[in-house]
């Protein structure tokens, strides 16, 4: 079943790796989704609150070519302040909830949550404390994200379907951006770096260390609205014990739009092109943030 681990984990760090964008006061113009990127953080006193949903679905990978349909939702709540002075520090809570499907059954069957032996599993997963901050006083738009995930299941695998990773991860972010001349295209890079550890005997990917950088470049026709191209790679490299590797490369696109001025949404499409020990397949991503 360590197919099947890998290609959950791989999903969930594309849902991790791609966030919209918040509220800054200290431009005056142009939208939430156009002023802040995952860069920028929170002033003290306002929430950023972001409820992302992934539904990764494969019908093909490196192990045996063709398989019948494996599907992996997960439904990610993060909730950000800001606090002390200045932008440079916000506090916040990640929690997970994942509903996966094996075997063949329906794209959408995620969504009954039936529990069917043998083909379905569901629950809340893992909840991680987290803060984000600036490092450097004169540059706002670099900053890092560090969160440290608890799991709560008792067994990845029962009987024969993975839920999620049953090992403490700590979650180092990397968020970097550049706006060019007159606002319309921006660049967006982040350099994501998540420590498996724990008891080999409890979880595939303890005592490794996943790499993922990743490249978006949006253009906006207008200051509410926007499209973006992504290109991502990541790299599963085992630090002793599992003796278990992976890697894969996913491109894909999306578009944000800027439904109030506290509320935007975001649709995302990503296709895993390539990788070694991993699934090949498709995300399907929508999420609604809040600043306030």
């Amino acid at each position: 079943m360590k197919h099947f681990k890998g290609h959950l984990v791989m999903a969930g760090l594309l849902l991790c790796s791609v966030l919209g964008f918040s509220q800054d006061n200290d431009v005056p113009q142009g939208s939430n989704i156009q002023n802040l990127t995952p860069s920028k953080l929170i002033g003290k006193g306002q929430w950023d609150i972001k409820w992302f949903n992934n539904l990764y679905t494969e019908t093909e990978d490196t192990f045996s070519g063709d398989i019948p349909r494996n599907v992996f939702f997960t439904s990610t709540l993060d909730i950000f302040t800001g606090v002390g002075q200045n932008r440079r520090v916000n506090l916040g809570l990640l929690l997970e909830f994942r509903s996966n499907t094996i075997g063949g059954r329906g794209l959408f069957d995620f969504l009954s949550f039936d529990g069917e032996e043998g083909t379905a599993r569901s629950g809340l997963t893992s909840i991680a404390p987290a803060i984000k901050f600036t490092p450097f006083a004169n540059v706002n738009n670099f900053s890092i994200q560090s969160g440290f995930f608890i799991p709560l299941v008792d067994n990845e695998t029962e009987n024969g379907v993975f839920l999620d990773q049953n090992g403490f991860i700590w979650q180092n972010r990397f968020f970097y951006d550049y706006s060019f001349a007159q606002g319309k295209w921006q660049l967006f890079s982040e350099i994501n770096s998540e420590l498996n550890f724990g008891d080999e005997a409890d979880s595939f990917a303890n005592n490794s260390l996943r790499l993922t950088p990743g490249l978006f470049l949006s253009y906006f026709p207008s200051s509410k609205f926007t499209v973006l191209v992504l290109a991502q790679h990541s790299q599963l490299l085992d630090l002793g014990g599992n003796e278990f590797s992976q890697d894969f490369t996913a491109l894909g696109g999306g578009l944000k739009y800027q439904l109030t001025k506290e509320l935007n949404i975001e649709g995302l499409y990503t296709n895993f092109v390539r990788g070694n020990d991993t699934g090949l397949g498709q995300t399907f991503n929508i999420g609604l943030r809040a600043v306030f």
